[in-house]
């Protein structure tokens, strides 16, 4: 992997510093001149951060920058940046957290509300750690109209896993779940056999269907292109695929294993519900089960979080790939040509191995200690290096970010690669993340919570599948909607 040092790139801005033959620095100094005031928007994963903390400081320090961020509690981010966008205020940076796009973020794009980097970057000659260090394919993801709006945020290609509570599982004399037909059976005695103990039939099985069912997608084959008589690709939560699904979440709430009010909750709620012991399972990013079992180790101290292996279900298995592009840093039109350009060298910087080791790992004898010729963090190392502190910055890809915790012991993270090591090699990828249709965005958005009502009808059993089937035929039928489906394919055949 090809590396320009951090050090060099924000440097060279200020007129000084040429590469080493290794792709390193001949000045690992400060860089000269004024910090580069940057103003960002991004997600908030952990404890709101101190900027002026060890980690922040020397961050801004290395950079040379000064970073004015604006953390919004990930569940509340994208409520959040569609008001900014209405608003027409919008932040120099705004760090978007998904690999898809919404309709008001796409519109926003289209008019003219971000930067068009595709003149600037160019073939990336200037760019190297871009061009070298970053997941392969990411201008692909990120463009619009075959422009490129957006920086990727590298991430790796493995990232949500089914979690669930081991020791609830050997407390109830359960085996690990293999199949979607044994993980419902588990979820089933979980609630029903008062796994904490407080004699209360209060124990929650799934929660956050809303942010992990793609994981369910994959192992129901929704994410396999599937197209109608006309040849038009069906949007995956329109297909069958998707309806068997939304039939199996049913058959879980008959279970008891679906809380009521599981499409309302919010992502807070969630973390909260698995962070307090009182949910079995929250699909998210591996590396969020050691702060989740810390956590929940507070009130039950034997909590045991593991990541299930990808599930067999009856059209492929539960585990759903990154593209390695966790969404894009986007760069509002009001920042004047000049210090666009100056921007696109700091994040340059981010995407270097030097910056991106930092990022993951902190300061030595701060955040972490090497010991026996491994990293070893310390306490603060959980406070201050966490999924917050990723979000300024492009970074070099790593294989194993979402899965390893910084604040973890390394026997810790091993054991959780192990647990997701056949994750890349049985996941598939959602394809619509990318694919975009003029159509589909204009016409979805009449439908988007209507369906979402007859889908959470269908679930609690207040319509049956049948109703719920007409329904979706009904809509699979529309004209806008069958012209927007020859889009995606046309889309498609671009990226095959």
């Amino acid at each position: 992997m090809c590396t320009v040092a951090a050090s060099c790139l924000l440097t060279a801005l200020a007129g000084g510093c040429s590469t080493t033959g290794d792709g390193g620095s001949a000045d690992k100094g400060a860089t000269g001149g004024k910090p580069l005031e940057i103003q960002i928007f991004g997600g908030l994963y952990n404890e709101m951060p101190d900027m002026n903390n060890q980690f922040w400081t020397e961050y801004q320090k290395r950079l040379n920058v000064k970073l004015d961020a604006n953390w919004v509690p990930s569940g509340d981010v994208i409520t959040k940046l569609d008001l900014i966008l209405a608003s027409g205020d919008i932040p120099e940076v705004i760090a978007y957290p998904n690999q898809g796009l919404t309709v008001t973020m796409i519109n926003a794009i289209r008019s003219g509300a971000f930067w068009d980097l595709t003149p600037f970057l160019g073939d990336m000659s200037q760019y190297p750690n871009i061009k070298n260090n970053t997941p392969p394919n990411w201008t692909k993801f990120l463009s619009v109209d075959g422009k490129i709006y957006a920086l990727p945020r590298s991430r790796s290609l493995i990232d949500s896993s089914i979690n669930i509570r081991k020791d609830w599982l050997d407390k109830l004399g359960l085996a690990v779940p293999t199949t979607l037909d044994e993980y419902r059976n588990a979820l089933k005695q979980i609630v029903n056999g008062d796994p904490d103990g407080n004699g209360k039939k209060d124990t929650m099985g799934i929660v956050g269907t809303s942010e992990g069912v793609s994981t369910f997608e994959a192992a129901f084959g929704a994410f396999t292109p599937t197209y109608d008589s006309e040849g038009g690709m069906i949007w995956h939560e329109l297909t069958n695929q998707y309806t068997d699904l939304v039939d199996w979440f049913r058959q879980l709430y008959q279970d008891g294993s679906l809380p009521k009010e599981y499409m309302t909750m919010k992502r807070t709620q969630m973390e909260e519900a698995i962070g307090t012991g009182q949910a079995a399972t929250y699909i998210r990013s591996t590396r969020y089960h050691y702060d989740f079992e810390v956590q929940a180790k507070k009130v039950q101290p034997e909590a045991k979080i593991i990541a299930l292996p990808p599930l067999k279900g009856p059209g492929g298995y539960a585990a759903d790939l990154s593209t390695g592009v966790n969404g894009g840093i986007f760069i509002s039109k009001k920042v004047p040509e000049a210090k666009l350009k100056q921007m696109l060298q700091y994040f340059e910087a981010t995407a270097s191995q030097e910056l991106t080791d930092f990022g993951y790992s902190g300061i030595e004898g701060v955040h972490y200690k090497v010991v026996n010729g491994e990293k070893v963090p310390t306490e603060l190392s959980l406070k201050e290096v966490n999924t917050t502190s990723l979000g300024a910055a492009v970074l070099a890809y790593v294989k194993w970010g979402k899965v390893d915790n910084p604040g973890a012991p390394k026997e810790y993270n091993e054991e959780k690669r192990k647990q997701v090591a056949d994750y890349e090699k049985l996941g598939v990828y959602n394809i619509f993340t990318w694919l975009i249709s003029d159509t589909w965005v204009k016409t979805w958005p009449k439908y988007t919570n209507e369906w979402k009502s007859m889908m959470t009808k269908a679930i609690v059993g207040q319509i049956s599948m049948d109703e719920y089937k007409a329904y979706v035929a009904k809509l699979n039928n529309m004209p806008d909607i069958k012209q927007a489906y020859k889009e995606f394919a046309k889309a498609y055949s671009y990226y095959k």
